[in-house]
């Protein structure tokens, strides 16, 4: 807190009327299914986005991000995406959902602060957007709530910067418990939560800093056609957690996926399993049963992998040698280690979860990984979050 203080103060000669937090994040299964209205299973980490932010006596903006060591500036009136602007394009864009949301704002001066440049992913650009957003409410103590807020930062991706809106990024940045995972339900629109107790396990995060490549366009699935199709191939089950799931007969889904081409066929398939395998995943955490969660979490990476092509040789690499920290043949079926890429996929970050014990012969391996594939990975030892809140001195 200090030294988000100490750096807002040097920056603007003044301290910071607010300051904001919100945890950075990774997807554990399921944040390719949101077109189709599944669910996707986050969770927020300990890697903090700090926003400091005070009031100007005019309507400029100021934006400084101080790892960066970076400037930008706007002006309330006139707020414009720049591609130069880069990461300060996130703070406009929550600027914009608000004023053209009709609430009044005036000239302020942001600070970002963040040990994790966006660029690396786990969640970082999204967690600026809700540390801001929860700054510039309290700096105006403006009567926004939850769901207002939302709209907010729906409004600066779609209208400002012209993209997607993720729900699950954004409730996991906003509302997510410390100690708990948090999953999105895309077809209702909400979250829940189940409380990760396994507490005998590290959870790591990895950045390979392998280059993310484009092997395809994950849009081409976003058709009318193929929603309805997944759709059709859905069965309501009242005692299964969120009242449904896909079919699970062999010859009624290869009837169903008759009429798509062998790779559209393939990749729907994996959207398919990766809701199933969250159910699974859920299951075994409310029942404290790891074996049942790794499982599921290890068959999500197969799936990625082989059948929605989005991992890559380095990543796969890694999580062969999480499965082998544990050589007994016995925990094939029933692992003690799990992991998965995590993130837009074809490179860049994975995830793996491990006896505390397993975590420094880990460490081993990624070295050899350095010598082998000459990537120089950073790892981050992380547990289960809170979302974004007003820091207190």
């Amino acid at each position: 807190m200090k030294a988000v203080n100490d750096a807002h103060e040097l920056e603007y000669g003044t301290k910071p009327d607010a300051v904001a937090k919100a945890p950075g994040r990774f997807h554990l299964i399921g944040e390719h299914s949101w077109f189709f209205k599944d669910k996707t299973m986050s969770m927020a980490v300990n890697l903090p986005v700090y926003v400091a932010i005070s009031k100007r006596d005019d309507t400029s903006i100021k934006f400084y991000f101080h790892q960066l060591n970076e400037r930008k500036k706007a002006s309330i009136t006139s707020l414009k995406l720049k591609k130069e602007d880069r990461w300060a394009n996130a703070a406009k864009a929550v600027v914009y959902g608000f004023t053209s949301g009709g609430f009044s704002l005036g000239g302020m001066n942001i600070t970002i602060y963040s040990e994790i440049i966006p660029s690396a992913g786990f969640g970082i650009t999204t967690a600026a957007k809700a540390a801001t957003a929860v700054a510039i409410k309290h700096l105006f103590n403006l009567n926004c709530s939850d769901s207002e807020l939302l709209q907010v930062i729906e409004r600066g991706n779609r209208r400002f910067l012209q993209n997607n809106n993720y729900i699950a990024d954004n409730f996991a940045a906003l509302f997510s418990k410390k100690n708990n995972i948090i999953i999105t339900d895309h077809f209702k629109n909400t979250w829940d939560y189940v409380p990760f107790n396994f507490e005998d396990k590290k959870v790591l995060l990895v950045d390979t800093k392998v280059p993310r490549v484009s092997v395809w366009n994950e849009e081409t699935l976003h058709e009318p056609q193929y929603a309805l199709i997944m759709g059709d191939m859905r069965e309501r089950k009242p005692n299964v957690y969120g009242g449904w799931r896909y079919i699970d007969d062999v010859t009624d889904i290869n009837e169903q996926l008759s009429v798509v081409s062998e790779d559209v066929r393939r990749k729907l398939l994996s959207v398919l399993y990766e809701h199933n395998d969250i159910l699974d995943a859920r299951e075994g955490i409310e029942k404290g049963d790891f074996f049942k969660f790794a499982r599921s979490v290890n068959h999500s990476h197969e799936t990625m992998r082989d059948m929605f092509n989005i991992s890559c040789p380095e990543i796969d690499w890694i999580l062969k040698r999480v499965n082998e920290l544990e050589p007994n043949l016995d925990f094939v079926r029933n692992p003690v280690t799990c992991g998965r890429i995590t993130g837009k996929g074809f490179g860049r970050c994975l995830y793996a979860i491990m006896r505390e014990g397993d975590v420094e012969n880990f460490k081993a391996k990624i070295t050899e990984f350095e010598k082998i594939f000459g990537f120089h990975p950073d790892v981050y030892e992380v547990e289960p979050a809170d979302g974004a809140s007003i820091v207190r001195d």
